[in-house]
């Protein structure tokens, strides 16, 4: 038996990739799709502007798109892709109503009661689901992924903790798509580099903090390491590049870094997780978004130029798609996490 799953906000780019993810999930089975009001009643098919690969699959073209409510959701779980400012009014409605809300939104990921989760990093912090329910009386709850950007660095972020990570600078070069449909205009990005992307590094210098920080039963506490991020919007379509340095509070070496990023381990038993989670390459010019964006059917991060500079610093390059392992399959894995740990009945 499959669990039914709902999209909320699925023509946007990120709801797109959504519905590409879950087509041929083993686990989920996509049985509504909601929109804006202007977009219901009509045809996913006939309705969307598909963007993120060839076709519509044939599972989603002929569902009729739903308004945003709960009394028109047939589902178990609910994923949504909405806009943060519409996220923070719906999302609420959907899990007071007894869903289970996998959010790629920023609405909520910082709320003391809501579980910011990356699967590899810090899965017994849905231990917040029961506190969340409790305070806020919802016979369902919500559970976030990270900003796309947060993602990528923080997969490499948990290994090095045990090195005695104490400080992390990073400099993001961050692909076209992670700004939506149709996004950036022409104009503005091309032959160009945009040195600002608005409320991108504050999401960056917070976020990792709750994730590696320490969950008590009751509240995370947050992290002690200081991050400091520039971010950059260039002209790529998918993949989000990261110059990171990263300092310990004593002597490391590369072989050391290098082993702690290879002793990540996935999650094998989860359909979206890759088979490593963090690929290291050691050509002189990768990773590379062109090259490595696709690596573990895009759910997987790729780290290159790691390099001594100090002797308790090292710089480094991480790679991720920004959609998939950064968005939609982020979701979709923490909601597989979910599934595994009993809280989807």
């Amino acid at each position: 038996m499959k669990f039914k799953v709902a999209v909320l906000g699925a023509t946007g780019m990120v709801g797109q990739k959504f519905v590409q993810l879950l087509a041929d999930h083993p686990w989920f089975k996509i049985t509504t799709l909601m929109a804006s009001e202007r977009r219901v009643g009509k045809k996913y098919g006939d309705e969307v502007n598909w963007i993120v690969s060839s076709d519509v699959p044939e599972c989603a073209k002929d569902i009729e798109m739903a308004p945003m409510d709960p009394k028109h959701c047939d589902a178990d779980i609910v994923f949504s892709a909405l806009p943060s400012d519409v996220a923070r009014e719906v999302e609420p409605k959907f899990a007071k109503e007894g869903f289970v809300v996998a959010s790629n939104a920023s609405a909520y990921r910082m709320e003391e009661d809501v579980p910011l989760v990356i699967p590899e990093v810090n899965p017994d912090h849905l231990g917040l689901i029961e506190v969340q329910k409790r305070k806020r009386g919802w016979d369902g709850f919500i559970v976030t992924n990270p900003n796309c950007t947060t993602i990528m660095l923080v997969l490499t972020l948990k290994p090095l903790m045990d090195l005695g990570l104490k400080r992390v600078t990073v400099a993001t070069m961050q692909a076209l798509s992670g700004a939506g449909y149709p996004g950036v205009p022409s104009l503005a990005i091309m032959d160009n580099v945009i040195p600002f992307i608005k409320g991108e590094e504050e999401k960056v210098e917070t976020e990792p903090l709750k994730l590696l920080g320490e969950f008590d039963g009751g509240r995370v506490i947050p992290a002690s390491i200081k991050v400091s991020a520039s971010c950059h919007r260039v002209p790529v379509i998918d993949g989000h590049l990261e110059a990171v340095w990263a300092e310990f509070d004593g002597t490391v070496e590369v072989d050391e870094v290098v082993k702690a990023f290879e002793s990540l381990e996935p999650l094998k038993d989860l359909p979206t997780s890759p088979e490593k989670v963090i690929i290291v390459r050691k050509e002189v010019d990768r990773p590379q978004p062109r090259l490595d964006r696709d690596a573990g059917n895009g759910m997987s991060v790729v780290v290159g130029r790691i390099k001594k500079v100090e002797d308790d610093i090292v710089r480094y390059l991480v790679l991720g798609h920004n959609t998939v392992r950064g968005a939609a399959g982020a979701s979709v894995l923490n909601a597989e996490l979910m599934v595994k740990e009993g809280y989807v009945k």
